[in-house]
């Protein structure tokens, strides 16, 4: 069996009325994302990794983490886990792999290239590049593009947290770094790894770190996490201070002029503050099929996976921005996140690891992902299958045992397959045509690779 990864918790990681967090049975934080070919693909802090290297009785002091999780949807309820950038393995020489931001671009090759920068520790900030936004990933420079001996950093202690943005004219940004002394920006060159500016200050008012770039209607939008401290110095008009480890923002047309940066308030409260668990806090603005999401991560989900160590899990909630104003309305973490925008396509091949919800699974990480029951049974769970007039159930999966459909609710099976270990594509007709869109459970005994499935007419 493939090495695997997952908390296989006996429970439903969450109940079909509760949209958060996007996947809970693997811990993961500091969200970013791209669309590509009308998918949208977010990538976050691999937290798993340390969870695997001190247990449930551990703690999340990020020290084992040089991995990054990747994740797509399109439907914003249904979510594929496709595996890990190991970043260990692609960049020996860092230290960790943190807070990654990620753009992409056609060039001249007719391709796509993706850029996804991340924090190596609180050390710098290194850079990785793809052509498919799930990879392979490669190490272009095989060292940071900005770190703590770089010239210009004029007091940026840590040069971290990047944030990543193309402007209207093709031309790429990256913001990075936490600390008292505010925050940084660099104009990237045409290969988008070098810089191609002095570092300029960004006058980030109690600055923490959770560095992020948006380009909204001309302009440049850069959002941050402010610290825990008591704000006893305030002196811009027409705000309130942003409240303890919240999320603000600052607005430019001219990124290089730190004087032309204006604060702009905050859009987001720490995630304790509306009856959730304090954590830090680190949000991504992005808009897709036409609304705009904020991206973020709590603790929340630990303790019904059975730890109190500190490990995160992605969330997700719908923001409101006014693009000719350049204005972000205030959101706020729930449980209920986000509304399912179409229904799952279930005639087209769907990997096993596309679900909203699961319980007893862990994902094989091969060549191909594959889902597996941690012990006598697991489920995966999808929300809203466009089903009409399917006949024939498909699938895709190794080894002996069964795959049982289950439509609504979890009871009866509405159909069965029995595999003989031969792998493989295998086929049943359905007992009924099914008519209509349903929620489907897939229920799986032990001893079964599930790696896809699909219905057919």
């Amino acid at each position: 069996m493939n090495k695997t990864i997952g908390v296989p918790t006996k429970k439903f990681t969450k109940p079909l009325s509760e949209g958060n967090p996007l996947i809970a049975n693997i811990f993961c934080a500091d969200p970013t994302a791209v669309e590509y070919e009308g998918r949208l693909y977010v990538y976050g802090t691999n937290y798993h990794q340390q969870y695997e290297a001190v247990g449930a009785e551990g703690s999340n002091t990020y020290e084992h983490i040089k991995s990054i999780v990747m994740l797509s949807t399109e439907d914003m309820a249904n979510w594929t886990f496709h595996g890990i950038i190991n970043v260990g393995e692609i960049s020996p020489w860092a230290l960790a792999s943190w807070a990654p931001s990620i753009t992409s671009r056609v060039e001249a090759d007719g391709l796509t290239h993706f850029y996804l920068y991340y924090s190596n520790s609180g050390w710098g900030t290194g850079v990785l590049t793809a052509t498919s936004p799930t990879g392979p990933w490669s190490d272009p420079l095989g060292h940071s593009i900005v770190d703590g001996n770089t010239e210009g950093l004029d007091g940026c202690k840590n040069p971290f947290d990047p944030g990543v943005v193309i402007d209207g004219e093709g031309r790429g940004w990256l913001a990075f770094g936490g600390g008292d002394n505010g925050s940084r920006i660099i104009r990237l060159g045409e290969d988008m790894i070098s810089a191609d500016s002095a570092i300029t200050k960004i006058p980030s008012h109690y600055n923490y770190e959770a560095s992020e770039l948006n380009y909204i209607n001309g302009t440049y939008v850069y959002t941050y996490n402010t610290n825990w401290e008591e704000r006893t110095d305030w002196n811009i008009s027409g705000y309130e201070p942003p409240t303890r480890c919240s999320m603000a923002y600052m607005v430019t047309k001219t990124p290089l002029d730190t004087s032309s940066w204006e604060y702009r308030g905050q859009y987001f409260v720490n995630p304790g503050d509306v009856g959730l668990v304090d954590s830090n806090n680190h949000t991504h603005l992005h808009k897709y099929a036409g609304k705009y999401y904020l991206f973020y991560h709590s603790l929340f989900p630990q303790e019904g996976l059975g730890t109190k160590g500190g490990f995160r899990s992605l969330c997700v909630t719908e923001i409101e921005v006014d693009e000719q104003a350049v204005r972000i309305s205030p959101a706020k973490a729930d449980k209920t996140g986000v509304k399912q925008i179409k229904p799952l396509d279930a005639f087209k091949p769907v990997s096993a690891a596309t679900m909203f919800t699961s319980s007893g699974i862990v994902y094989g990480l091969g060549e191909r992902i594959t889902v597996s029951a941690a012990e006598d049974s697991g489920i995966i769970a999808v929300r809203r299958a466009a089903a009409d007039g399917a006949g024939k159930l498909v699938i895709k999966a190794g080894g002996k045992g069964r795959v049982e459909l289950h439509l609504d609710e979890l009871g009866a099976p509405f159909a069965a397959i029995e595999l003989d270990g031969s792998g493989g594509e295998q086929s049943i007709k359905l007992p009924e045509k099914i008519t209509g869109e349903h929620d489907m459970y897939f229920v799986l005994s032990a001893g079964i690779e599930f790696e896809e499935w699909r219905l057919a007419k």
